[in-house]
């Protein structure tokens, strides 16, 4: 996204979290830009029977939480370290004169952001019309444009576990067994030792 040299020039910081480390929690103000340098984070919310809806999953090179960032408003999610992960952390201040004085970094962040709010309302449209195999294959396939997911000659790795799969779509994760197994016998998606190709 913004490269480590630009963002260290501007003050950001590496910081480490372990697995299961909290990077924010819900309901804070933001006070900095992140932006992965190895690792997963993921952005969720407990309904009040406690079951996880998982916002968003980021990688390497993505960034995470801008919107309440720009806004000054608090996060909507907590922001959680699905494994050891490093991540630069600019000052909200930085971040904002980093914007003002690189309008091609501005413009790169709108189209991220642009592209957020596109799989949201495909996916809000996908959770609350459609049948469960329908939303698997859906974020799937956005996975695979999003996610820029790995291909072999299986096809495209889908880096989700079922768990994930089901908390991004509001399935239970027997429920997206179940889709998962009935996909791969229409043949949209393949299952080799455990791990799902499309």
């Amino acid at each position: 996204m913004i490269t480590a040299d630009l963002l260290e020039k501007y003050g950001a910081s590496k910081k480490f979290y372990e697995k299961t480390a909290t990077v924010f929690e819900e309901g804070k103000l933001p006070t900095h830009y992140y932006q992965i340098v190895s690792g997963e984070i993921k952005m969720n919310n407990y309904n009040d029977d406690g079951r996880e809806f998982i916002q968003g999953i980021f990688y390497k090179e993505q960034s995470f939480g801008e919107p309440p960032l720009f806004l000054n408003q608090k996060y909507p999610a907590s922001a959680v370290a699905v494994e050891e992960s490093q991540i630069l952390c600019l000052l909200r201040s930085n971040f904002m004169k980093l914007l003002e004085e690189n309008p091609a970094i501005s413009i790169k962040i709108i189209e991220n952001l642009a592209q957020r709010l596109y799989y949201k309302s495909v996916m809000a449209a996908e959770i609350s019309t459609h049948e469960p195999e329908h939303r698997v294959l859906k974020l799937i396939d956005h996975g695979i444009s999003y996610f820029n997911f790995k291909k072999d000659a299986n096809g495209f790795l889908i880096n989700f576990t079922r768990q994930q799969i089901g908390d991004l779509t509001g399935l239970r994760v027997e429920t997206v067994i179940r889709a998962i197994k009935a996909l791969e016998k229409k043949g949209e998606l393949k299952i080799i030792n455990r791990k799902v190709y499309r």
